[in-house]
Protein backbone atom coordinates (compact mmCIF):
# COMPACT_ATOMS: atom_id res chain seq x y z
CA UNK A 1 0.00 0.00 0.00
CA UNK A 2 1.39 3.58 -0.65
CA UNK A 3 1.59 5.98 1.88
CA UNK A 4 2.18 9.38 0.68
CA UNK A 5 5.19 11.64 2.49
CA UNK A 6 4.21 14.14 5.24
CA UNK A 7 5.08 17.02 2.16
CA UNK A 8 2.87 14.84 -0.34
CA UNK A 9 -0.08 15.08 2.54
CA UNK A 10 0.59 19.01 2.93
CA UNK A 11 0.46 19.69 -0.99
CA UNK A 12 -2.66 17.36 -1.43
CA UNK A 13 -4.59 19.20 1.35
CA UNK A 14 -3.09 22.40 0.33
CA UNK A 15 -4.61 22.35 -2.89
CA UNK A 16 -8.26 20.71 -2.49
CA UNK A 17 -8.60 23.37 0.64
CA UNK A 18 -7.22 25.96 -2.26
CA UNK A 19 -9.68 24.91 -4.32
CA UNK A 20 -12.55 25.02 -1.74
CA UNK A 21 -11.62 28.65 -0.40
CA UNK A 22 -11.47 29.96 -3.79
CA UNK A 23 -14.41 28.51 -5.10
CA UNK A 24 -16.63 29.53 -1.58
CA UNK A 25 -14.79 32.82 -1.07
CA UNK A 26 -14.81 34.63 -4.66
CA UNK A 27 -17.74 35.32 -7.12
CA UNK A 28 -15.55 35.14 -10.83
CA UNK A 29 -13.87 32.50 -11.95
CA UNK A 30 -10.60 34.57 -12.33
CA UNK A 31 -10.86 35.69 -8.87
CA UNK A 32 -11.38 32.49 -7.76
CA UNK A 33 -8.34 31.21 -9.42
CA UNK A 34 -6.17 34.06 -8.69
CA UNK A 35 -7.45 33.46 -4.54
CA UNK A 36 -6.88 29.96 -4.71
CA UNK A 37 -3.38 30.37 -5.58
CA UNK A 38 -3.15 32.82 -2.92
CA UNK A 39 -4.01 30.54 -0.50
CA UNK A 40 -2.20 27.36 -1.93
CA UNK A 41 1.41 29.81 -1.50
CA UNK A 42 0.09 30.47 2.23
CA UNK A 43 -0.46 27.02 2.90
CA UNK A 44 2.52 25.72 1.55
CA UNK A 45 5.00 28.41 3.20
CA UNK A 46 3.26 28.45 6.11
CA UNK A 47 4.17 24.79 6.98
CA UNK A 48 7.55 24.93 5.20
CA UNK A 49 8.09 28.04 8.16
CA UNK A 50 6.60 25.76 11.19
CA UNK A 51 8.87 23.18 9.78
CA UNK A 52 11.66 25.10 10.35
CA UNK A 53 10.33 26.59 13.60
CA UNK A 54 10.06 23.22 15.12
CA UNK A 55 13.98 22.12 13.81
CA UNK A 56 15.07 24.82 15.26
CA UNK A 57 13.26 24.58 18.80
CA UNK A 58 14.22 20.97 18.84
CA UNK A 59 17.69 21.78 18.21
Amino acid sequence: MYAPSHFTAVLLFATFASIVFGITQRSTPKAMVKYGVYCWVLFVVSVIAASWLMYFIRK
